[in-house]
């Protein structure tokens, strides 16, 4: 789209528009998919099993095979899957075969020992002297037909996946010929001197060569799994046992007509489950953790402390709370699995050698607010590497919001799209990763490897030279843009810039690159860049992030309209130019993509020191539970590098699955039968009505809508186009444009829509009351509700009946920065914190909400647990807090300890410890990720989460909203600088408060051991663990408080005071000049009362 390098503004509600002049968008071409239904044996359709699925006959590769050719297969072939060469296991209505495994779960009498079936395919024992005599009778070969094939080529028959060559005769069977008659086995046809022998097509004696059967046989799928996979239009098989006898193929075999067994036609990706060795083992732990943990109530409960009944009912009601989280985080992490996608068949599959891609288009949305905060240069980085994605240069448009309207952000584009003109040819053509070139130039290895291209160490040079030059020319925006005119910003030709007031401005389009824009110094296309601010006026609820969002959702329907968007924040920029990619190796897939609603890549961060005291990085969250998530439903929506379905945004339901059809029992008597069938039926038919009285939530309006509708329709056709199109905008708003969009499922733009139109739908549809009286942000789109919007549109399209899936390549697809010092981090677990506690007080809760929609039970548990854990704060904060008082009043939570209890207590923690070690096994975590984790899960607990939840009980209930300010009071040079730099905030003030109540309780509880003698000493050490357990756990924040780590004499100073006040009181007690009678008396002789 053209716009001549000029920015579009305007308001729809003001009917202001500025500048219009844009070129016909071509259309995207939808995406053709397989259906994958053909039999790749016989070319038939493959019949619906009975539990209504296709008839799958292996389980490991799933090759297409039809119910006749499977049980031929077992009957009088190998018993083995053509592909992956797995022996076919024996399936229930089969007969039984030599091999089959005992199958206690199949009861198949009537069966399994039947081989009628072998008569219903016409299967005859084929004799040597058959065989002998059709060898005679072919006497139309010559011998020397290797050398002799002009002839011949004519006549060969061409067989290909479930279609023949039309010029074959009904009459002409193929054979293939015998190496030992001829060197090299290749497809004849029949002569018609044998076309009267009584020959089955399929008849075949094991013990014979394979080579002597014809098309539709075992042989002829032997013969396909050894040819070699050439990557052409169409892959052809090679036979290399034609190579013992001889053969000389030549080219004659790269007729692209000969049957096929290509490698694009196998899956995208696949499942690999955690190995058994590894997750046996865990299953096994939790089951017993989850015994111990029951034995472990039953004693605490049964055995109060009587002289501190306080302390000890306290404990157990925040331990029950502790065991049902546990509970709620454990039990989703049970079926763990890992995804592996071929890129390879991809490529093959949509990418033919010669034709046009067929990739999906992908719309990526880029979201920033204020580029003081979020600096302009880590911006023009994440677009960069958008712009340079390994992916059709058609097929990727994108679109960046700036929701705070700053010409410092479209200056800083501006310049982006000028640099990407040499920067993008520079990596495709060098093939160079990462492509943002921040962190390109700055990766310390070794450019040079695998680089053999002589001008790359010139180029690059060079081109280092002009980003540096772009550095400096972005650097100068900030530095500009530190102090605003009076006046307002104006442009380059005069015009005042429309977003000076950030509360007040019409909405702004600019396409700065596109299909027919500008070019890159290479002469090539570049992929369209977009500049998005929506419209704001007083008044009106933006909705923040999730408004931003939506918007680009409408705007990219109007321009271009891809069937696939990816989101990902400023900060984050694409490290894998593949990511795409392997995003559409899942959605793409024809044998499940179409189930997927978003494919969530894990977050990498960097900037984060070696130790990762805070744990920005939150391994176990990525690489356990969301691992543990993968195997269920799929995992949730983390707000950024993540690829949706856009038909999945629109709140339309998952595509319902087939029925199987109904079961009949033959096994019963007819009166039992009808008894039960009439229950069933009976059943069945309040089931029905309860499912129309109860759909899904998300079609409940338009269920209505339609029943009110249904009085008013009549048998006019265009009455009834034009109240499905009311019911339309009703849904999706007022742009005629945008709600034909939705209805093309493959994307693309109506054919029908002119430039003008384009232009003026984009600028309507983020005006700021677009969204009135629809149901944006309730069923379409973004959800709003809470600041963690992505938890709830994840939510609801999981409640919808999709799936999600889990992607993890070997090179990380996104990389973004964290902050690594203290008060920022607790920062963002508050905001984390802050949505998921609005989410409980919704109703979009899901502990009450979404039943009876396609939320798995175990995908459910994982939602409440990601709700309620800001709730866990309260008894953690309490249960932290029991340590110093038991030291300071020399109670305890738990009674003298027997046998039994003491064995009990010991098989708690080594039932905990053993789960914590097999989770890092099968997850691929690091002891020392894993043990920050747990720090920091107190940290935040006592600090983020429970402000947070004080802060959403005054904002939902009291309609008060607080904020924490951040004050930073120092900073030091050097690397990781920032992790040193001291910011005090209120979150300070709890864990400050515990981490000094456990020390002087430490004390406090030495000392008056020491006092009171050994015996005192049995006592105290239940009550130190206690308290050192708290205190090992803050120790990270103590480091944040103190400041950096090689400041020896403060953090020596506290340590010190420490060991100094008990080294004191030590010697205090242990004095050796005074004895441990007291003083010694002797009598000195003197009277002392004689004088």
């Amino acid at each position: 789209m053209n716009t001549g390098g000029r920015l579009i503004a305007g308001s729809h509600n003001r009917n202001e528009f500025v500048l219009i002049n844009a070129d016909e968008n071509a259309r995207i071409k939808s995406v053709q998919e397989l259906s994958g239904q053909i039999c790749h044996i016989c070319g038939d359709e493959i019949e619906i099993a009975e539990d209504g699925e296709p008839f799958v006959a292996c389980n490991e590769c799933a090759f297409p095979v039809c119910q006749q050719c499977y049980k031929y297969e077992r009957l009088e072939g190998n018993q083995a899957c053509p592909q992956c060469k797995t022996r076919y296991k024996r399936i229930k209505g089969c007969p039984r075969v030599e091999g089959d495994e005992d199958e206690d779960d199949t009861d198949d009498l009537d069966n399994e020992f039947s081989y009628a079936h072998a008569d219903a395919l016409g299967l005859q024992p084929t004799t040597d002297s058959m065989l002998s005599d059709l060898n005679s009778n072919i006497s139309g070969i010559p011998p020397n037909l290797e050398h002799d094939t002009s002839d011949l080529n004519s006549e060969i028959p061409l067989l290909t996946y479930g279609e023949e060559d039309p010029e074959i005769s009904s009459y002409r069977h193929a054979l293939i010929v015998p190496p030992y008659m001829n060197s090299g086995n290749r497809v004849h046809s029949v002569p018609s001197s044998v076309q009267s022998l009584p020959v089955q097509q399929r008849s075949m004696v094991p013990m014979k060569d394979i080579a002597v059967y014809g098309y539709g046989s075992v042989a002829w799928k032997d013969r396909m799994e050894e040819w070699k996979k050439r990557q052409k239009d169409k892959l052809q098989m090679v036979n290399h046992e034609g190579k013992k006898y001889g053969g000389n193929f030549g080219d004659e075999l790269d007729d692209p007509d000969l049957p096929l067994m290509d490698e694009g036609r196998q899956p995208l990706s696949r499942k690999l489950p955690i190995p058994s060795s590894k997750i046996n083992p865990y299953r096994m732990i939790i089951i017993l953790r989850l015994v111990v943990l029951g034995l472990f109530f039953h004693y605490r409960i049964l055995h109060p402390v009587n002289d501190a009944f306080g302390l000890w009912l306290t404990s157990v009601i925040c331990e029950i709370w502790f065991g049902v989280s546990w509970i709620m985080d454990q039990f989703p992490k049970w079926c763990p699995i890992v995804r592996e996608t071929y890129l390879d068949r991809l490529s093959l599959r949509y990418e033919k050698e010669g034709k046009p891609s067929e990739l999906s288009c992908v719309d990526i949305f880029v979201s920033t607010v204020d580029p003081m905060k979020e600096p302009p240069l880590i911006t023009a980085n994440t677009v960069l590497s958008i712009l340079a994605v390994d992916y059709p240069i058609d097929k990727v448009a994108c679109y960046v919001s700036d929701d705070g309207a700053a010409m410092l952000t479209f200056e800083a584009l501006s310049e982006t799209s000028e640099f990407a003109r040499r920067w993008v040819p520079f990596c495709k053509k060098y093939n160079i990763e990462p492509r943002a070139p921040e962190w390109y130039f700055n990766q310390k290895i070794d450019y040079l490897k695998n680089k053999v291209h002589p001008a790359f160490v010139r180029e690059r040079r060079a081109m280092k030279r002009d980003y540096e030059e772009f550095k400096v020319r972005i650097n100068s925006l900030v530095a500009t843009a530190q102090k605003v005119p009076e006046d307002g910003w104006t442009m380059q030709d005069g015009t005042p810039w429309p977003g000076n007031n950030v509360r007040d401005h019409p909405g702004m389009i600019q396409v700065f690159l596109g299909q027919d824009g500008v070019r890159d110094i290479e002469g090539h296309e570049l992929p369209r860049l977009v500049y998005v601010s929506r419209e704001k006026r007083p008044g009106f609820d933006h909705h923040k992030k999730a408004g931003a969002m939506n918007s680009l959702v409408r705007v990219s329907a109007v321009i271009s309209n891809a069937p696939y968007v990816l989101n990902v924040d400023c900060d984050h920029y694409i490290n894998n130019s593949k990511a795409l990619r392997e995003a559409m190796c899942f959605m793409m897939d024809p044998q499940g993509g179409k189930n997927i609603c978003y494919v969530q890549f894990p977050q990498r961060f960097d900037g984060i020191d070696r130790h990762d005291r805070y744990s920005n990085r939150n391994v176990v969250f990525f690489d356990i539970n969301m691992k543990g998530l993968d195997g269920l439903q799929g995992p949730i929506y983390v707000g950024t590098g993540c690829v949706f379905r856009r038909q999945a945004l629109y709140g339309r339901d998952a595509p319902a699955k087939k029925k199987p059809p109904s079961k009949t029992c033959n096994c019963w008597p007819k009166w039992c039968c009808l008894c039960c069938g009439s229950r069933k039926k009976k059943n069945a038919n309040t089931k029905k009505e309860k499912k129309k009285l109860k759909p899904r939530e998300s079609s409940r309006q338009i269920h209505a809508l339609e029943n009110i509708e249904e009085g008013l329709q009549g048998s006019n056709a265009e009455k009834s186009s034009y109240l499905t199109q009311i019911k339309l905008e009703k849904r999706f708003g007022q742009s005629p444009v945008f709600v034909a969009s939705t209805n093309l499922e493959d994307g693309g733009i109506p054919p029908d829509a002119s430039p003008a139109s384009l232009l003026k739908e984009a600028i309507q549809v983020i005006s700021c009351g677009y969204e009135d009286k629809t149901e944006w942000g309730k069923e379409v789109g973004w959800i709003y509700g809470s600041v963690t919007e992505d938890i709830l549109t994840g939510f609801k399209m999981h409640c919808h009946g999709w799936r999600s899936v889990y992607c993890i390549p070997k090179r990380p697809a996104f990389k973004g920065s964290a902050p690594i010092n203290l008060s920022d981090r607790l920062h963002q677990v508050l905001r984390w914190a802050l949505g998921s506690v609005e989410i409980f007080l919704s109703k979009h809760c899901p502990i009450w909400y979404g039943y009876g929609g396609g939320l798995k039970w175990l995908e459910r548990f994982s939602y409440i647990n990601s709700v309620i854990y800001p709730w866990t704060s309260i008894p953690l904060l309490v249960y932290c807090t029991l340590p110093a008082i038991c030291l300071l009043t020399g109670k305890f939570i738990v009674p003298e300890i027997s046998n039994y209890a003491s064995l009990v207590f010991i098989a708690l923690f080594i039932s905990i410890a053993a789960t914590g070690i097999l989770e890092m096994q099968w997850g691929g975590v690091g002891i020392d990720d894993w043990w920050r984790n747990e720090q920091f899960w107190v940290i935040g607990g006592v600090s983020s989460h429970l402000f947070a939840l004080f802060q959403g009980l005054l904002k939902v209930l009291a309609g008060v909203d607080t904020n924490f300010t951040v004050t930073s009071k120092a900073a030091d040079d050097g690397a990781f600088s920032e992790l040193y730099i001291f910011k005090w905030t209120s979150l300070l003030i709890a864990p400050t408060t515990l981490l000094i109540i456990n020390i002087v309780g430490v004390v406090v509880g030495i000392s008056d051991a020491i006092n009171n003698g050994y015996d005192s000493w049995g006592p105290l050490f239940g009550r130190l663990f206690f308290a050192l357990w708290v205190i090992i756990h803050l120790y990270p924040f103590l480091k944040g408080l103190l400041g950096k780590q090689d400041r020896m004499p403060t953090i020596v100073l506290v340590w010190s005071i420490l060991l100094a006040s008990i080294l004191t009181l030590m010697w205090v007690r242990i004095n050796p000049f005074v004895s441990r009678d007291g003083p010694v008396l002797e009598i000195c002789g003197l009277n002392c009362d004689e004088s």
